[in-house]
Protein backbone atom coordinates (compact mmCIF):
# COMPACT_ATOMS: atom_id res chain seq x y z
CA UNK A 1 0.00 0.00 0.00
CA UNK A 2 0.72 3.81 -0.55
CA UNK A 3 -0.39 7.08 1.34
CA UNK A 4 -1.19 10.23 -0.26
CA UNK A 5 -1.27 12.00 3.29
CA UNK A 6 -1.95 16.17 4.56
CA UNK A 7 -0.40 17.25 7.74
CA UNK A 8 -1.49 20.23 9.70
CA UNK A 9 0.76 21.94 12.06
CA UNK A 10 -1.19 22.55 15.45
CA UNK A 11 0.93 25.07 16.15
CA UNK A 12 0.74 27.49 13.21
CA UNK A 13 -1.02 27.80 10.14
CA UNK A 14 0.57 25.51 7.97
CA UNK A 15 0.39 22.27 5.92
CA UNK A 16 2.20 19.43 4.45
CA UNK A 17 1.84 17.08 1.73
CA UNK A 18 3.49 14.40 1.11
CA UNK A 19 3.60 10.56 -0.36
CA UNK A 20 5.08 7.35 1.96
CA UNK A 21 4.50 3.36 2.06
CA UNK A 22 4.61 3.68 5.42
CA UNK A 23 2.24 6.34 6.95
CA UNK A 24 2.77 5.15 10.33
CA UNK A 25 6.76 5.57 10.49
CA UNK A 26 6.37 8.68 8.14
CA UNK A 27 4.19 10.37 10.36
CA UNK A 28 6.46 9.72 13.50
CA UNK A 29 9.64 11.24 11.68
CA UNK A 30 7.56 13.96 10.83
CA UNK A 31 6.73 14.62 14.55
CA UNK A 32 9.76 13.92 16.14
CA UNK A 33 12.31 16.27 13.93
CA UNK A 34 13.80 13.58 11.51
CA UNK A 35 12.40 15.74 8.42
CA UNK A 36 14.12 19.06 7.65
CA UNK A 37 10.73 20.65 5.88
CA UNK A 38 8.44 19.94 9.16
CA UNK A 39 10.74 19.78 12.11
CA UNK A 40 9.73 23.48 12.78
CA UNK A 41 6.29 23.40 12.63
CA UNK A 42 5.60 20.36 15.10
CA UNK A 43 3.93 18.78 16.61
CA UNK A 44 1.91 17.72 13.72
CA UNK A 45 -2.16 16.18 12.76
CA UNK A 46 -2.71 14.23 10.46
CA UNK A 47 -5.67 15.43 8.51
CA UNK A 48 -6.51 13.59 5.22
CA UNK A 49 -5.36 9.97 4.20
CA UNK A 50 -5.87 8.71 0.65
CA UNK A 51 -4.67 4.79 0.01
CA UNK A 52 -3.05 3.33 -2.98
CA UNK A 53 -2.07 0.17 -4.56
CA UNK A 54 1.38 1.59 -5.75
CA UNK A 55 3.79 4.53 -4.69
CA UNK A 56 3.74 6.09 -8.12
CA UNK A 57 -0.07 6.74 -7.94
CA UNK A 58 0.29 8.42 -4.40
CA UNK A 59 3.43 10.77 -5.61
CA UNK A 60 0.97 11.25 -8.47
CA UNK A 61 -1.57 12.66 -6.20
CA UNK A 62 0.83 14.57 -3.63
CA UNK A 63 1.98 16.13 -6.88
CA UNK A 64 -1.87 17.38 -7.87
CA UNK A 65 -2.24 18.58 -4.32
CA UNK A 66 1.00 20.83 -4.38
CA UNK A 67 -0.46 22.02 -8.22
CA UNK A 68 -2.97 25.32 -8.05
CA UNK A 69 -5.69 23.05 -8.09
CA UNK A 70 -5.27 21.06 -5.30
CA UNK A 71 -4.55 23.84 -2.91
CA UNK A 72 -8.24 24.49 -3.67
CA UNK A 73 -9.18 20.80 -3.14
CA UNK A 74 -7.70 21.63 0.04
CA UNK A 75 -9.16 24.18 0.88
CA UNK A 76 -12.48 22.69 -0.08
CA UNK A 77 -11.36 19.92 2.53
CA UNK A 78 -10.56 22.68 5.42
CA UNK A 79 -13.83 24.34 4.80
CA UNK A 80 -15.93 21.25 4.79
CA UNK A 81 -13.98 20.01 8.20
CA UNK A 82 -14.80 23.17 9.89
CA UNK A 83 -18.26 23.07 8.93
CA UNK A 84 -18.46 19.22 10.82
CA UNK A 85 -17.73 20.88 14.03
Amino acid sequence: MAYTYILISKTEKATYVGSTDDLERRFKEHNERKCFTTKTLRPWELFYVEEYEELFEARKREKYFKSCAGRKFIKKLFVNDKNRS
